[in-house]
């Protein structure tokens, strides 16, 4: 993940997260979440990482949702509001389902939390 600013964004994952760091260095930092590995990578070292694909700007909004299921979405949301996350919306039940949240780290990759109920 491209992140804007590596030191917040290392400081929003241990907060919010609490992941195992496998690596980091000054412009990375390797996260284990279970059997993922996600690597923070400061948006200046991404280019030849993707070329010739362009590196796209945090400012160009969401362009990725990822979701964790939890047993209790609203637990969870008071968790994310006592340690200073904002959420984007929720929690809410939707059609499908799943009563989600969602949140978004410093550089604007968007998190969900959902949990399964019955669906109306």
């Amino acid at each position: 993940m491209f992140v804007d600013e590596i030191a917040s964004s290392k400081a929003f994952y241990a907060r919010v997260f609490a992941p195992e760091v496998v690596w980091e260095d000054a412009v990375s930092s390797v996260l284990r979440f279970g059997g993922l590995l996600i690597n923070l990578l400061d948006v200046s070292q991404a280019p030849p990482l993707v070329e010739p694909l362009p590196v796209g700007k945090s400012s160009a909004g969401a362009r990725v949702l990822l979701t964790i299921r939890v047993r209790d979405v609203d637990q969870v949301c008071t968790t994310l509001r006592e340690i200073g996350v904002d959420l984007l919306n929720g929690p809410v039940d939707r059609p499908w389902g799943r009563r989600t949240a969602s949140f978004a780290d410093p550089s604007g990759h968007v998190w969900e939390i959902a949990q399964v109920i019955e669906r109306v």
